[in-house]
C-alpha cells in the first residue's frame, strides 16, 4: 500500500549507512563530496509508488539505495511495457538530467524501497567541477547503450529461458548496479513483471538454468553462478533463429 503522501513530500536527510551506498560519492573530491552529501536527499517509495513519470519536469537524478524499481514506457494504446529493472546501486536518468528535458518514461516501484535523489543543479554543478563525477557518468551512458541494446534483443526472443537470462544479466550489471553484488534480492513475480512473463514460465526457466549450473536459486532472491553463460543465451538464440531459416 502507497503511503498517504507522495514520495517527494516524504522526503529526508540520509542516513550515514545510505550515504555510503552511493557509488558515485566516493569519485568525488573532498569539497565536492560535502556539496554533495549536504544536497542529497532520500525518500521512502512503496510498491506501485512513481518515482518520475512521463512528461513530468526533472527535478533530480535517482538512484537505489535498497528495494526494486523498475522502467516502463506507454505504449500507443496506453498499456505500461517494462524496458529494464533498477536493483540495488543503480542511478538512472543521467541522459534525461544532462538535457534537462522531461521524462520520457516511468519509474514505479515493484517493492518497498529507499530512492535517493541528487538535485538537479546540484548535478550539473558536480558536471562543471568534477572530472570524477564526469567519469562516473560517462561510464553510466557508455554501459546505458550496451543494456538497452540488449533490452531490444531480449524483448524480440520467444525462448523464455532466454529472456530471462538476458534479464537476470542485466540486474548482474556491476558498473550499472553495484549493490547487487552476487545475489539479487527478487521475488519470481517480480522477475516475472520484468520478463514480461508469467509467473509459471519464469519459474520453469529458472529451474533449467539452475539445472544449467548458471545460477541457484535462494530464499528471497538468486544466486548467479556463470554471468558470462546467461548473457551467452542471445548468441545462442541469434544462431537458432538463423538456422530456421
Amino acid at each position: 500500500m502507497s503511503g498517504d503522501l507522495p514520495i517527494y513530500q516524504r522526503r529526508r536527510s540520509p542516513t550515514a549507512r545510505e550515504l555510503a551506498d552511493i557509488p558515485w560519492l566516493a569519485a568525488l573530491a573532498p569539497a565536492e563530496r560535502e556539496r554533495a552529501r549536504t544536497a542529497v536527499v532520500v525518500g521512502d517509495a512503496y510498491p506501485g509508488d512513481y518515482v518520475c513519470r512521463t512528461g513530468r519536469p526533472v527535478t533530480y537524478w535517482f538512484g537505489i539505495i535498497d528495494g526494486l524499481l523498475k522502467m516502463t514506457i506507454d505504449n500507443v494504446q496506453g498499456d505500461a511495457v517494462t524496458i529494464i529493472g533498477v536493483p540495488p546501486g543503480g542511478w538512472f536518468g543521467e541522459g534525461t538530467a544532462l538535457k534537462r528535458e522531461p521524462y520520457r518514461y516511468n519509474i514505479q516501484a515493484l517493492r518497498r524501497s529507499v530512492v535517493a535523489g541528487l538535485p538537479i543543479d546540484t548535478f550539473h554543478w558536480l558536471l562543471d567541477h568534477s572530472i570524477g563525477f564526469n567519469r562516473f557518468i560517462m561510464n553510466q551512458l557508455n554501459e546505458r547503450v550496451g543494456q538497452f541494446i540488449t533490452a531490444r534483443e531480449t524483448d524480440r526472443l520467444h525462448d523464455p529461458d532466454a529472456r530471462v537470462a538476458l534479464s537476470l544479466a542485466a540486474l548482474f550489471n556491476p558498473v550499472l548496479y553495484p549493490g547487487v553484488r552476487q545475489v539479487l534480492r527478487i521475488t519470481q513475480q517480480e522477475l516475472a513483471y520484468l520478463v514480461g512473463l508469467s509467473r509459471q514460465r519464469v519459474n520453469e526457466a529458472l529451474a533449467r538454468l539452475q539445472e544449467r549450473g548458471m545460477i541457484r536459486i535462494e530464499y528471497g532472491g538468486l544466486r548467479v553462478l556463470d554471468v558470462q553463460a546467461l548473457r551467452s543465451h542471445l548468441l545462442a538464440e541469434g544462431r537458432g533463429r538463423g538456422g530456421a531459416r
